[in-house]
């Protein structure tokens, strides 16, 4: 058996928003949001498409969204590549969710707490080993919680590192299938023994696909594993650059404070200083280059060659621009279709 994986979009959206997936949701949410207890009974799962109700705001794309018990409104984010200000993109999607709830000359008193469930494929939170978080709004000093009305959930990934045999309980056992399921070649019993993880599977089995969702599926991968590469690629580039301006910039430093006493310490510091400056610049800027790049191999891909003119724009966009262009490029078959992307998010 050959598993497709729950960390693209694609994957995680087959798995838990396909018509036959509602219970391995609620299973997924009750072990994610409530420690394993059946405090979800039913949901619904709906348009995870966020068109804004208002001018001027950005659209919004999430993998899945799903209405649960108690009118609470669900939200989950698979993000597989850490880009530049994602932590933000969270707290937007989820007050922009929150806020659209309510139609014209509706009242506050419609509104319904929201959730927003991130799952990363990266480590968030360096200051924890936990690879669940949960926040609320909390007073400072005295630390007593805000009504529950927006909460924001976080699975790291990577920092989940029990085998198998070490699973213990549903959130451990859905946590091993989202990390390990490509990697597997039959069901374990272990996990077998969850129903809803069972379905999952089936689900993700690549011999229950049609033809069209392998050719998605595989332009999905495809995606993931380029970006990934540019991402690899920014970062090496971005460290000798930033490596070599941190020792010049930290020899001529340590020289200047260096004349007088300490000369051999203010060099030191100088170039230290240098280096972690250089490094953090130089990293920042290969990232965006190598995402940039990345988006251009994308469009010509699937329009032929790019005109001087869009890819003179496509350069000029800002890092959340790029990550939302990234988000919906394969949506393209014409640069007419480039053009008329580019145009709404310059309006």
């Amino acid at each position: 058996m050959n598993f497709i994986n729950p960390k693209t979009d694609f994957g995680f959206k087959k798995i838990f928003a396909s018509p036959q997936s509602k219970e391995v949701l609620m299973s997924f949410l009750n072990a994610m949001l409530y420690n394993g207890e059946p405090t979800i009974q039913d949901l619904e799962i709906i348009d995870p498409y966020a068109a804004p109700a208002i001018t001027g705001l950005k659209d919004t794309y999430l993998d899945v969204k799903a209405k649960i018990t108690g009118g609470i409104t669900v939200i989950i984010e698979m993000q597989v590549i850490n880009v530049e200000a994602f932590t933000k993109r969270v707290i937007y999607n989820a007050a922009k969710t929150y806020a659209t709830q309510l139609k014209p000359r509706e009242g506050y008193s419609k509104l319904v707490p929201l959730i927003a469930l991130t799952i990363t494929d990266f480590v968030l939170f360096e200051n924890t080993e936990k690879f669940l978080s949960h926040f609320v709004f909390k007073e400072v000093e005295e630390n007593f919680e805000y009504y529950r009305e927006i909460e924001l959930v976080f699975l790291e990934l990577p920092k989940f590192h029990k085998r198998l045999e070490e699973v213990e309980n549903l959130i451990q056992s859905w946590v091993y299938f989202i990390k390990n399921a490509p990697d597997l070649d039959q069901i374990p019993d272990k996990l077998a023994s969850v129903p809803e993880i069972q379905t999952a599977f089936n689900i993700a089995n690549r011999s229950s696909l049609n033809l069209d969702e392998l050719q998605a599926l595989e332009k999905r991968e495809m995606f993931f594993e380029d970006q990934r590469g540019a991402v690899i690629k920014g970062i090496r580039e971005g460290l000798q650059a930033g490596r070599q301006e941190g020792l010049q910039a930290g020899r001529q430093e340590g020289r200047q404070e260096g004349i007088q006493e300490g000369r051999q310490e203010g060099i030191q510091e100088g170039r230290q200083e240098g280096r972690q400056e250089g490094r953090q610049e130089g990293r920042q800027e290969g990232l965006i280059e190598g995402q940039t790049g990345l988006i251009l191999r994308q469009i010509a891909r699937r329009t032929g060659e790019i005109s001087p003119e869009i890819q003179t724009r496509i350069q000029q966009l800002s890092p959340q621009q790029l990550d939302n262009l990234g988000e919906v490029l394969l949506d393209f078959t014409s640069q007419e279709d480039v053009i008329a992307w580019l145009e709404s998010v310059s309006a």
